[in-house]
């Protein structure tokens, strides 16, 4: 049975730790408010953009643009969202194995744009390499750090070099509940935006109308000039709102994970302290036993 200053140490140990846990937390809890505020906000401008090209690829047939066409390369691109600190749950391990696991990522086909510092380490482990690493935008993402990734992987695809591009990221439904997700990027089809209609925004359900009543749209200049315009732009906003969303998850993984930790610490300093009174008691009764001994040897 350990001692009573080792229960003693180790019960302050606990303590200090709970304290810190504590801390973390509120500060994850601030932060969240913070990255769910910029998450929502960027909403209205996606649907926006979603609903657009919904209604290009819909209502235009035999669109013939660089974006929808299918490329001869093997190679596929895929930008992995992570955060650049731990103590987070599962929140890393659950995007790198939706990576790892999906059995669409050969290592040697596979250029990472990795976005995180636990990410990198991670698939490095799994055998893969990072192309381009950019941990550093995760801290403070801004709309430029977006199109300054999407203008490389476009340059990248148009140029021939990849022939797909997807994006593995977190989605934020609600402080509980963070879900790891991997979408395609380019090249995009009609396919893709298929959305179930409770998720339709109003404009899309509008669409969905317009589809089947089988009318026409006219576009100035031309679909493939507008495709060339706001698929770049529909793209920046899909990483940058990837961005936003993993922000908040990472915080709200991270509150959830600091929350359970102070729960935790609070049913080993219970522990701790019944381990401690126990021992108190069985020394104070060693202690009385010894003195009637001596006094019944002295009598």
């Amino acid at each position: 049975m350990a001692s009573m200053r080792d229960i003693k140490r180790r019960k302050e140990s606990v303590q200090s730790t709970q304290q810190i846990t504590k801390a973390m937390k509120l500060v994850a809890t601030v932060k969240l408010q913070k990255a769910r505020g910029k998450a929502e906000s960027n909403k209205p401008y996606f649907n926006m953009l979603y609903d657009t090209i919904c209604s290009i690829l819909a209502m235009t047939e035999n669109v013939d643009h660089k974006y929808l066409r299918e490329k001869e390369s093997k190679k596929k691109a895929v930008i992995v969202v992570t955060s650049n600190r731990g103590l987070a749950g599962g929140y890393n391990s659950n995007i790198i194995k939706t990576v790892v696991n999906c059995g669409m990522f050969k290592p040697e086909d596979t250029y990472v744009y990795a976005v995180g510092k636990k990410g990198i380490e991670g698939l490095t482990r799994k055998g893969y390499s990072v192309y381009k690493d950019y941990s550093e935008v995760i801290n403070n993402p801004l709309f430029s750090d977006a199109t300054q990734i999407s203008k490389e992987l476009l340059t990248q695809y148009s140029n021939g070099e990849i022939g797909e591009i997807y994006i593995a990221y977190t989605n934020f439904k609600n402080t509980v509940t963070q879900e790891p997700k991997l979408a395609k990027l380019l090249p995009i089809s009609a396919e893709d935006f298929d959305t179930p209609e409770e998720l339709q925004s109003d404009a899309g359900k509008a669409l969905t109308e317009a589809q089947k009543n089988k009318l026409l749209m006219n576009f100035e200049p031309s679909p493939e000039e507008v495709l060339d315009k706001i698929v770049p732009k529909y793209m920046s906003n899909i990483i940058f709102g990837a961005f936003l969303e993993s922000v908040a998850s990472e915080n709200g993984a991270r509150m959830q994970a600091m929350d359970s930790a102070t729960s935790n610490a609070d049913d080993m300093i219970s522990s701790l302290s019944l381990k401690y009174n126990r021992a108190r008691q069985s020394a104070i009764t060693q202690e009385l036993t010894e003195i009637i001994a001596g006094a019944d040897a002295i009598s």
